[in-house]
Formats: C-alpha cells, structure tokens, sequence
C-alpha cells in the first residue's frame, strides 16, 4: 500500500531514503534548503557517488513518485509520515550537535498533519526523541526512532535488502505503521523503545570498528612473526561465530559514521557513568594504524624524504563513494607531508580535495600513472578494482623508484615482484 511520505534533508542518508521508498512504491517529498540542489534533483541529477541511486531518482521524478521542493514546510502539509534526515556533526567533546535536527522539527511542526508520524533516521543519541517531541510540541504529533544502517558505495541494496529494520517507539500503533513502509523489503523487524534503537545504532558502528582495528593489530602481529594475515584472517572467519565480514586488514578505518559514532558512544556511555576503555582502545589502535602505514610508506624511500615523492592511489575513504570525510588515505598524507615528503595522488571519484582537510599540498591528478609518474613509492590506500588491473611494466617506467605498499593488499604481490618492485602488504611478507 502507498503511504505519503515527506524526508526533511536531501544528503546522503535523507537522498537514498526519499528515492528507495519511492521505488518501493510510496509517494516522497523531499526537502533541502539548497535552490540549486533541488533543481538539480528534480532534473534527476544526483551530487553524489552512489551506485544506482541516479538511475532510481531519475526514474521516480519521472513517474511523480518523487519529487524535491525548497524548505521543509514545503513538504510535510498532507504527509502521514516525515522523515529527519539532517546533519548531526559531532561536537569537540564526542557528542552529537542536535541542533539541525531540533531546529527541523520546529520549522515543521506548525505544517503537520494530525496524527502525522515523524522518524529521526538521522544518526542521534539516546534521548533524542524526547527532545525532537519538546521541539514540536505538538502532542497529537508521535515521534519515532528508524536509525539508518546505510553502507556508502551500497546504499541502495542496504536500504532495499536490510539485514534488518530497527524501529523504536513507545506507540505500538505508529511503531506498526512506521513497519508497514517496509514490507516491500522482506526483512527482519525489530520493534522496541526509542533509547534502545537510538543505542543500537552506535553499537553496530563501535563494534565494526573494533572488528578493524582488532584486524589491524593482528596484523602488526603477523608481521611480526612472519605470519600472513589474510591467511589467519581466513582462518578465523570460518567461526560461524565470528565470519568473514570486517577481517580485511588496511591503513585504517574512517569516514562519515565510525569516528562519529565511536566517539559519541563513548560519550553516551559518559554521560551514564560508564568509561568505555575498550572502545577508546579501539579508537587508539586505529590512530595507530595510520602511524604505522606512514612509517611503512616512507621507510621504503631509499633517499631523502624531503626530495621525494610518494603516490597514493585512493583518496576517498573507501571504494565506491566519492566522501572524503575522516579518509584514512588523508590522514596518512597529513602524516607523510609533515614528514616533508611531497604527495600526488588519484581517485576514479574525485577531482579535487576540499580546503579544509588540511592536505592543501597534496597534488590531485587524473590518471593513475600521473599519480606514480616521479614516485620513490606508490602506495595503494583505497580498494578500487581499477588499481588491480594496471598496467606495472608502465607504472615502474615512470616511477622514480619501484616501491609499492598495498594498504589494502589487493594486488598481486607475486606479479607485482616479478615486475621488478619491491612491494610491502599489511601483515604479510
């Protein structure tokens, strides 16, 4: 059955849900405060990398399914559900700025339906659905807690095939119809109280960063004791307790969720009493991986860092966006121009790096062989399948000298050897 839906925040989380629920059927409105960007997506344009999302908002605009306005009391008059899907930056102390999100549910809450549901899907800490019912004020109004468990690069299937759908309410009835928008999807529900869903949200992030940065220190290990990661890690992913997802050793994790959320769940658990060592110790082996992949990088320049150059082959924070929030490839080159080398580096998504990340003398090129043209090391820092297939008869011609660290070890170590370069992997030899 179709419902009206209205989705307040046209980013990365408020753009894939407005169109995976058009294509599941319902009716969307969504909003964003940017003229340019609506225009731009009621022409079907995107201004992200998402793979398919393009191809399902360009078919819904089309069909009237969906649809963009300007301003979010523009969308919500005749909605029986609204989504929050706004910024919630983290603050200097760890916490979450719930500022957007507050400032939102007051702008609409004059234009709301009676008996209208509204869902934060934002990324939120516990309580905030009591603090998005004290900003509406408006109690025939019921306020839901639907986090998003949306991996970048594979939005679309996560949103369409959930593992599961967490919904927290203390309304079984809205909890019911808030369900209902699901059923196409086929998945597992989950239905409890607002400060558990909000809570699980974070825990899911914190524990698929522990699961990294505990890779990463067995791979330290390894390393040092001859052994090879990626054959231990096979080993231990056959636990059917454990599995195979997030046993893949690299240069660190990153992005627009983990940092965020690990920190805010350390000063969830704060703000309740509990000092969460085990998860600021996750935090510190992952500020230690990029240490180590810095020092392995540079440590195969033979001459004077200050003279040479370093390729990086991967700029986003991982493969299939084109989002450099937290990359660990940045941090690494923060780390390798403050030890005075110099950086050029390429990513099939992006052109250019903002100002503000503090890389301003890295270098970005259009091809990858620019990258390593002059390089004393070319390092690969994001798992692009593009880079398993180069061309290193032609990488090696235009490099100053044959090194190559693979950070995601996603090369052919033996290829890569009997091209003449010496090559490095994490935690294997």
């Amino acid at each position: 059955m179709s419902s009206r839906i209205a989705v307040i925040g046209t980013g990365y989380v408020g753009l894939t849900t407005g169109a995976c629920f058009a294509q599941l059927g319902h009716d969307v409105t969504c909003a964003d405060i940017d003229a340019e960007k609506v225009a731009m997506l009621n022409e079907g344009r995107i201004p992200i990398h998402e793979e398919g999302l393009e191809n399902i908002v360009r078919e819904a605009v089309k069909e009237g399914r969906l649809r963009f306005v300007l301003g979010a009391a523009n969308a919500v008059e005749g909605r029986e559900f609204v989504y929050l899907c706004v910024p919630t930056p983290q603050l200097p102390d760890g916490s979450a700025d719930l500022s957007y999100i507050q400032g939102a549910a007051a702008e609409i809450a004059p234009y709301l339906d009676r008996s209208a549901i509204v869902i934060n899907k934002s990324t939120v800490p516990v309580g905030s659905t009591r603090r998005v019912e004290q900003a509406l004020g408006r109690p025939d109004v019921t306020v839901v807690s639907n986090p998003e468990f949306l991996r970048e690069g594979s939005a679309v299937n996560d949103f369409l095939n959930p593992d599961r759908v967490v919904i927290g309410a203390d309304d079984q009835g809205a909890a019911t119809r808030v369900a209902s928008l699901f059923l196409g999807t086929r998945a597992p529900i989950l239905v409890t109280d607002p400060a558990s869903a909000e809570t699980t949200k974070y825990a899911s992030n914190a524990f698929l960063a522990t699961k990294l940065s505990f890779v990463n220190a067995v791979a330290a290990v390894c390393e040092a004791v001859g052994a090879d990661v990626n054959d231990v890690m096979l080993g231990i992913g056959y636990d059917r307790r454990i599995g195979h997802e997030f046993l893949r050793p690299g240069p660190g994790w990153g992005g627009s969720c983990f940092p965020k959320d690990t920190r805010a769940m350390i000063s969830i658990a704060e703000e309740g009493g509990y000092d969460f060592t085990l998860l600021r110790g996750v935090i510190e082996v992952n500020d230690e991986q990029f240490d180590r992949v810095a020092a392995k990088i540079l440590s195969a320049i033979s001459g004077n860092v200050a003279t040479s150059r370093v390729g990086v082959l991967g700029l986003t924070f991982k493969a299939g966006t084109d989002d450099v929030r937290e990359s660990p490839s940045v941090e690494i080159a923060r780390r390798l121009l403050a030890a005075g080398a110099s950086v050029r580096g390429y990513d099939p998504a992006i052109s250019s790096l903002p100002n503000d990340l503090g890389v301003n003398d890295v270098e970005v090129v259009d091809d990858p062989y620019a990258a390593a043209e002059g390089a004393s090391v070319l390092v690969v820092l994001t798992e692009w399948d593009d880079f398993k297939w180069l061309d290193l008869d032609k990488l090696g011609e235009t490099m100053a000298e044959k090194n190559i660290v693979d950070a995601r070890n996603i090369l052919d170590r033996g290829a890569v050897r009997r091209a003449g370069f010496s090559y490095q992997g994490i935690g294997r030899n």
